[in-house]
């Protein structure tokens, strides 16, 4: 199925071995901006497509693409992401490219695929050099959902929307016996000033015993 007319073909290409699993929905959220997302594919080796990235691309309905590496040291993977990039460009199955990666290494695909008439957007972390954000046409920056909140802050969730009490500078009073509040009523009610002398309260006290 074509795109409509006037409606431009978006890939969103992943660098799985540089951002995290997580950030593939907001990635795709990023790229509708642009039109219709006809490609999808993540790239990365045995080491990076474990089962946490196997599960996001599957449920996405991103295309995985595992690239073995036959010498240590070189990344296979994004030598086949920017590979692939650019034929979709020559074959004109997209026009607009959203690289998600924070690696400023695609700086120079990013200026080849602009000077071919693509658009590229960049989704990447806060990490992503200045050499990769302005070698795109817009980037987007990707950060992690909050971590959850401590045992502290989830003991507070009860009070959450109530104004905070404010904290009195003087000390709660001091909760006496209920017997001894019972003792200076009533010594207290056979005096003519209503008081008790403490000498009166402990030998009454000392008598109860």
């Amino acid at each position: 199925m074509e795109a409509a007319k006037g409606e431009s073909r978006v890939a969103v290409l992943v660098d799985c071995d540089n951002v995290s699993p997580e950030i593939l929905e907001d990635a795709l959220r990023f790229a509708a901006q642009f039109g219709r997302i006809v490609l999808r594919r993540g790239y990365g080796n045995h080491t990076t497509l474990t089962q946490r990235w196997q599960d996001a691309l599957v449920r996405l309905a991103f295309t995985p693409c595992l690239q073995y590496q036959y010498s240590s040291g070189k990344n296979t993977a994004d030598l086949a992401l920017a590979l692939d990039a650019l034929e979709a460009r020559f074959d004109n199955r997209a026009e607009t490219f959203c690289l998600v990666t924070s690696d400023s290494d695609f700086a120079y695909l990013c200026r080849k695929l602009r000077e071919r008439g693509a658009t590229v957007c960049i989704v990447g972390e806060a990490k992503t050099p200045d050499a990769l954000r302005n070698a795109s046409d817009q980037f987007f920056e990707w950060k992690p959902a909050t971590e959850p909140e401590s045992v502290t802050n989830d003991a507070n969730k009860a009070t959450k929307g109530q104004p905070a009490k404010a904290e009195s500078s003087t000390p709660a009073p001091e909760r006496r016996p209920k017997f001894v509040v019972d003792a200076v009523s009533l010594l207290a009610g056979d005096t003519p000033e209503g008081k008790v002398g403490l000498s009166a309260l402990g030998q009454y006290l000392n008598q109860k015993r």
